[in-house]
């Protein structure tokens, strides 16, 4: 399988540095990436999240939150859009069968609408926290405005074999076997990674498990007080959040050389995989041009 990276539309929170440790003053905005997965099986074509959609860049104010939208300010642009990221690398967005979210954040799942024939892979759990929306917080991130794909989602429960000590659900239904759903709960009630098989070891995208790199450190895990709050102001359950960034840099410390952890929002961990900078589209590289 070859994966592709894509940044589905960065958002750009106040704080700056206090964010991302990389912009140059906390007056400024900082910079976050929304790290999706093309995925070319040998049989479709498989996206992991969506990230902002097409109707989101036309009309932001009709499907986002008014809070999240003036406290991310998303730099959207039509071109950084997962449908136009796949266009241009000379695919047909048709060809995306099937969509599997990490969970259902309205940065997550804003693409969903452009591929209505897909079917979307998410836990049960996700699903049922999204339909409830309980609380103000679940009225603002979950957006029904990007659902007109549900009658697509296909839910899924524990009860599948073991991924590396982690529990894992069962064999996506029509998803490539060598695609791996994990709950890692804590973020939201139903979030999960999704691990990805490559050449020689796997690829685990742990979405919003966490949000800053140096959180994976094996010595001294640190975050950003930026990201640390807004952590802590969107979890659902903290215990659970906390316990699964041990088990993950338990999973980094016996397992280094089998799988690469990486999550949604670091945008040094999008540009290291990428090979780009996360502001340019995934495009078609000619095969003259295209690296040995």
């Amino acid at each position: 399988m070859r994966i592709h990276h894509l940044n589905c539309i960065s958002t750009c929170p106040v704080g700056g540095r206090l964010m991302d440790a990389r912009t140059d003053s906390i007056v400024r905005r900082g910079e976050l990436s929304c790290h999706c997965l093309l995925i070319e099986t040998d049989r479709d074509l498989v996206l992991v999240d969506s990230g902002f959609g097409l109707r989101d860049v036309a009309d932001p104010r009709s499907r986002l939150s008014r809070f999240f939208l003036a406290l991310l300010r998303p730099a959207f642009a039509e071109s950084m859009t997962a449908i136009r990221q796949i266009e241009r690398l000379g695919f047909d967005p048709r060809d995306v069968r099937h969509i599997v979210l990490t969970h259902l954040d309205f940065d997550h799942a804003g693409g969903l609408d452009d591929f209505p024939h897909a079917t979307v892979h998410l836990m049960a759990s996700e699903r049922d926290a999204a339909l409830r929306r309980e609380t103000m917080l679940d009225r603002m991130r979950y957006r029904p405005q990007q659902w007109s794909t549900r009658d697509h989602w296909r839910v899924y429960g524990g009860g599948g074999d073991s991924f590396f000590g982690f529990e894992r659900v069962r064999e996506l239904e029509g998803v490539h076997p060598d695609i791996v759903m994990v709950p890692l709960i804590g973020h939201t009630f139903g979030h999960a990674g999704v691990a990805v098989r490559r050449q020689r070891d796997w690829l685990f995208l742990a979405g919003d498990a966490y949000f800053f790199r140096h959180e994976m450190d094996l010595e001294r895990p640190w975050c950003t007080p930026g990201l640390r709050f807004y952590q802590w102001m969107m979890e659902k359950d903290r215990e659970q959040r906390l316990h699964n960034q041990d088990r993950l840099r338990a999973l980094r410390r016996a397992h280094r050389d089998e799988i690469e952890i990486v999550c949604s929002h670091d945008i040094v961990e999008f540009e290291r995989l990428a090979g780009r900078s996360a502001t340019v589209p995934e495009e078609h590289i000619a095969p003259e041009l295209a690296p040995a």
